[in-house]
C-alpha cells in the first residue's frame, strides 16, 4: 500500500490511488494536498541547497529541474539534510544546463559547502602527536581529518563564481574560462571557505581524507610531481588544524 501510494504521488495520479483512500470526505482533494506537500517541501529543500545555481541559471530553471527531480528520484532516506547528492548531475543533464557548462560543479561544490558548513569541529592535534612513532613506521600512519572537509576539482573556476555569488557584486557581464583548480572546502559551525590547491597537495589531502596511509597518500603526489614535499605538505596540514586522530595501519593492509 506505501509503494503505490508513493508511486501516486510521484505520479501526480490521484485516480490512481483513489481505491485506497477511505474515510472522510473529498478524497481526491485531500491527496491532492499531499502530492502539492511533496513536491513543495522538497523543491524548496533543493532551492535551499544550491542558491548560487539559482543565482547562475535563474529561478524558472531551477525550479523546474527540482520539480523534475523530485518526482524522478524521490529521497531514499527519511533525512531531507541527505537529500539531493544526485542533482549536480541531474541538472547537468538537462539540455537547458548547455549555456552554463561550469553548473554541474558548482552545483557539486554547493553541495559540499552545505554539508562543511554544519559539521562540528573537534580539537586538533600538533604535530607533536607524531613523536610517539617510529620514524620507519610513519608512511604507515592514517589521520582523521575534521568531519567539515571536502575536496572537489572542476574544469572551471567555480570559486571565482562562488565567491561572486556571495559578494552579491555581480558584474553586468563576466566571461568565465575553463581552468582545472583543485579546491579544498572547510568549515564548521556555521562558517566555511574554499581554498585552491595545486594538484599534488590536493591529491595527497584527499588520499588521507579517505582514509589513506601517509605513504599511500604520497604515491599519488610525487606521480604528479616529483618534487613533491610529503614532509612539508604534512606539517602544513597540522599547522592548519585539520588532523583530529592518528592510527598505525598495520604493515601490508595499507590503502
Amino acid at each position: 500500500m506505501q509503494t503505490r501510494l508513493r508511486d501516486a504521488i510521484l505520479a501526480g495520479d490521484g485516480v490512481g490511488a483513489a481505491p485506497l483512500l477511505t474515510g472522510g470526505r473529498e478524497a481526491l482533494t485531500r491527496f491532492a494536498i499531499h502530492m502539492r506537500h511533496y513536491e513543495a517541501s522538497l523543491v524548496s529543500a533543493l532551492l535551499d541547497k544550491f542558491p548560487a545555481c539559482v543565482w547562475l541559471l535563474g529561478e524558472p530553471f531551477i525550479t523546474s529541474a527540482a520539480r523534475d527531480f523530485v518526482h524522478s528520484r524521490p529521497p531514499s532516506m527519511p533525512c531531507i539534510a541527505e537529500y539531493g547528492v544526485d542533482f549536480p548531475k541531474f541538472l547537468a543533464d538537462l539540455p537547458g544546463a548547455a549555456r552554463a557548462p561550469s553548473a554541474r560543479a558548482l552545483a557539486e561544490a554547493e553541495w559540499h559547502l552545505g554539508h562543511v558548513s554544519v559539521a562540528i569541529d573537534y580539537a586538533p592535534l600538533g604535530l607533536a602527536a607524531l613523536a610517539p612513532f617510529p620514524a620507519e613506521t610513519l608512511a604507515d600512519i592514517a589521520l582523521r581529518l575534521q568531519p567539515g572537509l571536502a575536496y572537489v576539482s572542476a574544469a572551471w573556476p567555480i570559486d571565482d563564481l562562488l565567491r561572486l555569488y556571495l559578494s552579491d557584486a555581480a558584474p553586468d557581464r563576466y566571461v568565465l574560462e575553463p581552468a582545472d583548480i583543485w579546491l579544498e572546502i572547510s568549515g564548521a559551525r556555521g562558517e566555511f571557505r574554499f581554498d585552491r590547491l595545486d594538484e599534488a597537495e590536493f591529491a595527497f589531502r584527499k588520499a588521507l581524507a579517505e582514509g589513506a596511509s601517509i605513504g599511500a597518500a604520497a604515491e599519488p603526489a610525487l606521480d604528479l610531481d616529483s618534487g613533491f614535499d610529503a614532509g612539508g605538505a604534512l606539517t602544513q596540514l597540522f599547522a592548519a588544524r585539520q588532523v583530529i586522530g592518528l592510527s598505525a595501519i598495520p604493515e601490508g593492509t595499507a590503502t
